[in-house]
């Protein structure tokens, strides 16, 4: 049976793949999304505006973890599917040893430095007197549920890498309504406050961790934990890594990006606009995350296909995708436009806070519709194994052209220069991504030929 469900990345249309994998993934990703969307209504409700301008600091803290978190699991999950679609199902179960003892062993290490320099980094992420207490009683109680968010998140790739989606999703899912339900009984019945909601999300993720690892003890699972699978080795260790470093990139540079956004809003504006700015992101996140779902069911067709060399498949497979990212991100960039108020009304009562989330989602969401094709292009160099271009196309985003804006603009236009950093990134990568991407399958069909013709 397991065979089975590998040979289907091969055989079965494109079109029907993509749904039965990214289905799950999608359905998956929103699920883990609203540990923080449920966190940040129950506390923009119920705990006050000053709270929720202290969670939009803690960003930067959660994207370091979440980058080691993706570094791992996705570098993995693509190089899983490239060892599947290759029938080197040895090697598939080494990773799969590899990368739960890689994430256990920086778990451990980003643990204990950022509970030591807990303070300096809120204060640099743009902490102030008034939103600094909540940002750390949130980020101590969260810690040890960052180790277990990586456990859930990394080896949930594997799983539907390896076949199956539908329990990934079921990972996911099962997480999200406990934390759905501890989250008003901790903040609003106990009292618990901010740190109530970061328990809740530690409980939910060790709920989903014990569900993952389950699978993988499973003796049916196609991939499963043996002995022998868990000592680091230096060349499997590194080709994970390779392919996971553009999105970990992606995700160090938002906590850069988060900085310097926030004490720019801190300078020309006030704690109102960093509040405006964490429901800002806590919407586009939202639409980014179903974009990610689709990039996590591409992943394994792609991936495997290029393993077996179908060329036609794969191909067929990120055009599919980057439509129906594109749906996503231009319609949920129009809602944005149209409707700030009542996205902002979602979160908080409070007047000042509303008006400036209605600036920021105005000027932010303009070019979020190419967003998408961003999103599906990096991973597509991912799942292709070119480490090289989807480092660069990840970077061009939030690191090459964002930082310089976000540096530069607020010094002439202030707090506008902020907000219209975003779209100006989001139009000039998008051209540079376009380019790349053409590169890349004249690469692919050059590479078909010549298997073709040593065949001959």
């Amino acid at each position: 049976m397991s065979d089975k469900k590998l040979e289907r990345l091969a055989t079965q249309p494109i079109g029907r793949l993509l749904w039965e994998y990214s289905l799950p993934a999608v359905v998956g990703m929103l699920v883990m999304a609203l540990y923080n969307v449920v966190d940040r209504i129950f506390i923009g409700q119920w705990v006050g505006p000053d709270a929720i301008a202290g969670l939009a600091i803690t960003f930067p803290v959660m994207n370091l973890t979440t980058a080691i978190g993706v570094l791992i699991g996705v570098g993995a999950s693509a190089r899983m599917s490239i060892e599947l679609g290759a029938q080197r199902l040895d090697r598939a179960g080494i990773i799969l040893g590899n990368t739960m003892m890689l994430t256990l062993v920086n778990g451990a290490l980003y643990i204990a430095a950022f509970v030591y320099w807990l303070d300096p980094l809120l204060l640099l992420f743009g902490a102030s007197e008034a939103t600094l207490p909540y940002a750390r009683d949130y980020m101590l109680v969260l810690m040890p549920g960052c180790l277990l968010t990586n456990i859930a998140y990394g080896l949930n790739n594997l799983m539907r890498a390896s076949g199956y989606p539908r329990r990934a999703m079921m990972t996911m899912i099962i997480g999200a309504v406990v934390n759905v339900g501890l989250d008003p009984l901790f903040i609003y019945v106990f009292d618990w406050g901010i740190s109530g909601a970061a328990l809740a999300t530690d409980i939910a993720m060790g709920v989903s961790a014990a569900f993952v690892l389950r699978h993988f003890f499973r003796r049916e699972s196609s991939v499963r934990f043996r002995r022998g699978t868990y000592r680091l080795r230096w060349h499997i260790v590194l080709g994970i890594m390779s392919i996971g470093a553009a999105p970990a990139i992606v995700n160090a540079a938002s906590c850069v990006v988060n900085a310097l956004a926030n004490n720019a809003l801190l300078q020309y504006g006030s704690d109102r606009d960093i509040g405006a700015a964490g429901i800002m992101v806590t919407y586009t996140s939202l639409l980014v995350t179903v974009v990610l779902g689709l990039c996590q069911g591409m992943q394994p067709v792609v991936g495997y296909n290029y393993g077996a060399g179908q060329l036609h498949r794969l191909r067929r497979a990120y055009f599919l995708a980057v439509a129906a990212a594109s749906v996503i991100t231009g319609g949920g960039a129009l809602i944005g436009l149209f409707f700030p108020s009542d996205i902002a009304r979602v979160f908080t009562t409070d007047a000042d806070l509303i008006a400036a989330t209605d600036r920021a989602l105005g000027s932010c969401l303009l070019m979020f519709a190419v967003v998408g094709f961003q999103i599906i292009s990096t991973s597509f160099f991912q799942s292709v194994g070119n480490a090289s271009e989807s480092i660069l196309v990840g970077m061009l985003r939030q690191v090459i052209f964002l930082i310089p804006l976000l540096v530069f603009l607020p010094r002439t236009f202030g707090i506008d220069g902020v907000w219209y950093s975003f779209p100006i990134s989001d139009a000039v990568a998008t051209v540079v991504t376009f380019v790349l991407i053409i590169k890349q399958f004249r690469t692919l069909k050059a590479q078909a030929r010549l298997k073709t013709s040593e065949t001959l």
